[in-house]
């Protein structure tokens, strides 16, 4: 699918119902879907319940906080790439307390275009993630692969009385005739003396 293609979730924390309205011209379906509103963190914590999304956009302040804490704690735990949008005057302390975070920070009033750039600054950092998941991905699972190799290893050098270097040479060269994975012959290896 083209970059350009890529449909995003959006999660808009906002308690200024004008805005509201207002911003969601900037959200077209086609390339924001779903676009949830939540008027406050609460509402949030309790969207985030139920589904994760690609973006957060925080409008600050709001009723119950002014979104640092949270935006914090979603960028050390989720997959979603968070911005604040911050009163010009409040900018500089909001970004000393967020950067480090990896929090995106947007001073207000702002111009559509603008708006548009960060949206775009936002999908990339997206994609990135993306990629760095599939890649977490694959390293838990080869890990895993090790672990139930390492497992059918010690029980062929405790059951069949082998060294080590025969136990991987087997498990290897069975995986080589038969034309499977090690970690196959090793869930066999399991299987067979478990």
């Amino acid at each position: 699918m083209d970059f350009k293609e890529q449909v995003y979730s959006v999660l808009f924390v906002s308690a200024a119902e004008k805005f509201n309205t207002s911003v969601r011209e900037l959200f077209p379906e086609y390339r924001y879907h779903p676009l949830h509103f939540a008027l406050s963190i609460n509402d949030a914590k309790r969207a985030l319940i139920e589904r994760d999304f690609d973006f957060i956009i925080i409008n600050s302040p709001l009723p119950d906080e002014d979104g640092i804490r949270f935006s914090i704690d979603i960028c050390g735990n989720k997959k979603s790439v968070v911005m604040i949008m911050v009163r010009n005057e409040l900018y500089h302390s909001f970004y000393d307390k967020v950067s480090s975070q990896g929090v995106y920070l947007l001073s207000k009033p702002t111009s559509k275009p603008i708006v548009s750039t960060a949206l775009d600054w936002m999908a990339t950092t997206r994609e990135r993630l993306k990629k760095l998941e599939k890649k977490t991905l694959s390293l838990e699972e080869k890990m895993q692969e090790i672990r139930i190799v390492n497992r059918a290893k010690w029980i062929l050098i405790t059951e069949l009385k082998m060294t080590e270097t025969d136990a991987h040479r087997y498990i290897e060269k069975q995986a080589m005739d038969r034309c499977v994975s090690k970690k196959e012959i090793a869930e066999e290896i399991i299987k067979t003396y478990a």
